[in-house]
């Protein structure tokens, strides 16, 4: 069969699909990958087909849009204001983003994107006539594809977060503010045109929705890489890794960048950091004691399992991966849907939840010293490891994929 992916312009998002189209390649189907053009390359490197006719929607933006709707709602943890959307500099006030500059900003980051993306995906869809789209949360432009040329689709999550959750602030539905269902003569977008969706967590960490699950177990893929070279784990001093996602600081903005307090906590738990940060982030750490090993761009699959604990900012990937390695998480979340993975990995009792704007190091020393020392989290992590373990594979799921396809 041809299958047929959408994806959004954030690698985080199409990382965890990345498994699955290997697996249907492997099994003989064919498989494309309609991404924006900012995505192509990276896509290819993946091994996958990409198809760049998507719009390049401004992911940051969006992102940076969402924590002033956060602010403006009263859900907003920090003191200050978040980052302008579009500069990204701090804001003294919200009223430095106007009405005017959301109105033209959004058209012209959001909408306008957009609507040549669901245009992009119907024309592509009628060409190659896929039998299946699989799409991501923010990718609902296969749900449109799927529906023009009468083939099922299925949505792909990236961990925690589900189709339908009610926090607060936290506005991942999917949604279709273009209004491209009706130009294409779809109707008026529902949410329960996502039917299925494919759930790569275990019970543990289980996401809302209403939609049939297809479970699956999570297969990291964090990007290519080579095996990391590290020193030998010294006797009586635990290895700890600290991940600070490539956009935490960008999308939060400097209040929640928390670094230099969960080393002068680690240093004084006398453990031995992995450190993996963007450049700038580390740059502005100064010196750093020789108890800090930094690695630039590695894959966290290969990284994590020699780990006795791990200290992140929340995201899907970090939070997945970590359970695929059963290592205790401390998870420190700054914003979005990452609030949400925190107290899901805390309430599966696989980690602790602490937010970025509570982690000072005295609190990070008590968190991380509480992992490292009660074997209960541990052993809370290995059973979560070992539920992911237990879901069908990729590979089982094809067949499952192909028996839908076939209806």
């Amino acid at each position: 069969m041809r299958v047929l992916f959408t994806v959004s312009a954030w690698r985080g998002h199409w990382y965890p699909l990345v498994p699955l189209g290997w697996a249907l390649q492997a099994s003989g189907h064919e498989v494309r990958v309609a991404c924006a053009p900012s995505q192509s390359t990276e896509i290819g490197r993946a091994g996958l087909v990409p198809v760049p006719v998507l719009g390049e929607v401004d992911m940051m933006f969006l992102a940076r849009l969402q924590n002033v709707w956060n602010a403006q709602e009263g859900t907003w943890p920090y003191p200050a204001p978040p980052p302008h959307p579009v500069t990204g500099e701090p804001m003294r006030s919200l009223a430095e983003f106007t009405f005017a500059d959301f109105t033209r900003e959004s058209g012209a980051r959001l909408a306008e994107p957009a609507r040549r993306g669901f245009d992009a995906a119907v024309g592509l869809a009628r060409r190659w006539r896929p039998d299946l789209v699989v799409h991501e949360l923010l990718s609902l432009e296969g749900v449109l594809a799927a529906r023009v040329t009468g083939v099922p689709s299925v949505l792909h999550l990236w961990g925690p977060v589900g189709t339908d959750e009610d926090e607060p602030g936290l506005r991942l539905r999917p949604d279709d503010p273009t209004g491209a269902f009706r130009r294409h003569g779809a109707g008026e977008f529902r949410p329960d045109f996502v039917r299925h969706v494919i759930d790569p967590c275990p019970a543990g960490l289980r996401p809302r929705t209403d939609a049939a699950r297809l479970p699956m177990r999570y297969v990291p893929y964090n990007g290519p890489g080579a095996v990391p070279r590290l020193a030998p784990p010294r006797p009586g001093r635990p290895r700890v890794c600290v991940i600070w996602g490539n956009s935490a600081t960008r999308v939060a903005g400097p209040q929640a960048f928390r670094l230099p307090e969960v080393l002068a906590a680690l240093t004084e738990l006398d453990a031995d950091v992995v450190l993996t940060a963007p450049a700038a982030d580390v740059a502005a750490l100064g010196q750093l004691p020789p108890s800090v090993t930094v690695l630039a761009q590695c894959p966290l699959h290969l990284l994590l399992p020699g780990c006795d604990a791990v200290v992140h900012h929340g995201g899907a990937g970090a939070v997945m991966t970590a359970t695929a390695a059963g290592v205790p998480q401390m998870v420190m979340a700054c914003a979005m849907d990452q609030f949400l993975n925190a107290r899901r990995v805390a309430a599966a009792g696989a980690g602790l939840a602490l937010p970025a704007h509570r982690a000072d190091a005295v609190a990070v020393r008590a968190a991380v010293g509480e992992l490292l020392g009660d074997p209960g989290h541990r052993e809370r992590a290995a059973r979560l490891r070992d539920e992911m373990r237990a879901l069908p594979s990729p590979a089982q799921l094809v067949r499952d994929l192909a028996a839908l396809a076939a209806r």
